[in-house]
């Protein structure tokens, strides 16, 4: 009998992780406001340091698992992948605006001042246009997915990423009214140069790198060196990175937490039904092109999570570290273990 898949101890109880961090976050910057803001100045070009290099130690090691060799087998699984970048890039980050725009600015008017319901859109959307990188394998895993076609759809993503994030991000923030303006209060257009270089430091960066990595190692030490040793010696590095990354989100979130608590629950509702609403589409549409559960399940549940780390970085780059767009970028990854597991549940019953 096959051994049913368990999920590591870390992914297994990240929202407990997420809860934690946010206690200790909101405690430090509540009672040591006065240094956060001092870190809050470490800027070149936008990008903030001390989060950029935590970012870039979380999204790194997730790259450079990816091998793109893999795109070799595209043509096996054709239309489970046209799903995949169809729902991905034609669909989720439109219904995500959409979805957020409804709960932020009607249903939720009268909790939600303007000007905070403008930044978590703004944070929605950058999630929207980002599909998962690295949690899907395990979600896959969990389904009992085909461990190939996952390689290849979230190889096929990263390469899209490259292009499409930027326009879809700036398209989406520019029809649904967002504006920036300067220190004098003058209006601006969408800052492209930062969207550029925030994909350059976080997406093109660790994904060269971390390819160049994978290739050399796994040349010089070997495929079972590679997996069973280098990527679990890394792996803590990512797990600090991330818990550090929420950290100091919530530090410098603190004061606005404590006096908004409600904010989290409101951002988390359209966030939650979104990716519900994203899972079962994918999924129906999968049952009706005859997609075998090992394909369909992987190709809803990308669709279904996000790149959080990606959209945690371009937040802060884009709107501050204390915004409310970093704000319910954060609250992405809060909601996202739970129900992703709770949809692990559904696809395993729906097995057909």
């Amino acid at each position: 009998m096959n051994q049913k898949p368990q999920i590591a101890f870390f992914e297994k109880y990240l929202t407990v992780w997420v809860l934690l961090c946010i206690v200790l976050g909101v405690t430090i910057g509540y009672f040591a406001k006065g240094s956060m803001e001092v870190m809050n100045t470490w800027n070149i070009a936008s990008i903030n340091i001390p989060i950029a290099i935590l970012v870039w130690l979380m999204i790194y090691p997730m790259m450079v698992q990816i091998d793109f060799s893999s795109l070799k087998d595209v043509g096996n699984s054709w239309k489970g992948l046209g799903l995949t970048v169809g729902m991905n890039w034609l669909v989720k980050p439109f219904t995500m605006a959409f979805t957020c725009y409804v709960f932020f600015h009607i249903v939720f008017k009268n909790f939600i001042p303007t000007h905070l319901a403008n930044d978590y859109l703004a944070g929605a959307i950058l999630l929207g246009a980002a599909p998962c990188t690295a949690m899907v394998f395990v979600w896959s895993y969990l389904t009992r997915g085909d461990a190939n076609y996952t390689l290849v759809q979230v190889s096929i993503n990263d390469i899209i990423l490259l292009f499409a994030f930027i326009p879809i991000v700036a398209f989406l923030l520019s029809i649904c009214g967002f504006t920036f303006t300067d220190e004098s209060g003058t209006q601006l257009g969408i800052p492209y140069d930062v969207l550029l270089s925030s994909v350059v430091i976080f997406v093109v960066i660790p994904l060269l790198t971390g390819y160049l990595t994978n290739r050399i190692l796994i040349k010089s030490k070997g495929e079972i060196w590679f997996r069973e040793v280098f990527l679990k010696r890394l792996k803590p590095i990512s797990i600090f990175a991330l818990l550090t990354t929420l950290v100091l989100i919530f530090a410098f979130q603190g004061e606005k937490i404590v006096e908004q608590p409600l904010a989290i629950l409101l951002i988390a509702i359209p966030l939650a039904i979104q990716t519900y609403l994203i899972f079962f589409v994918t999924w129906g549409l999968g049952k009706l092109i005859k997609l075998p559960h090992a394909i369909c399940a992987p190709a809803a549940m990308i669709g279904a999570s996000n790149f959080f780390e990606l959209a945690v970085a371009v937040a802060i780059s884009l709107f501050g570290i204390n915004s409310g767009a970093s704000l319910a970028t954060v609250v992405g990854v809060l909601i996202e273990v739970p129900i992703m597991l709770s949809l692990v549940r559904v696809a395993n019953k729906w097995v057909y």
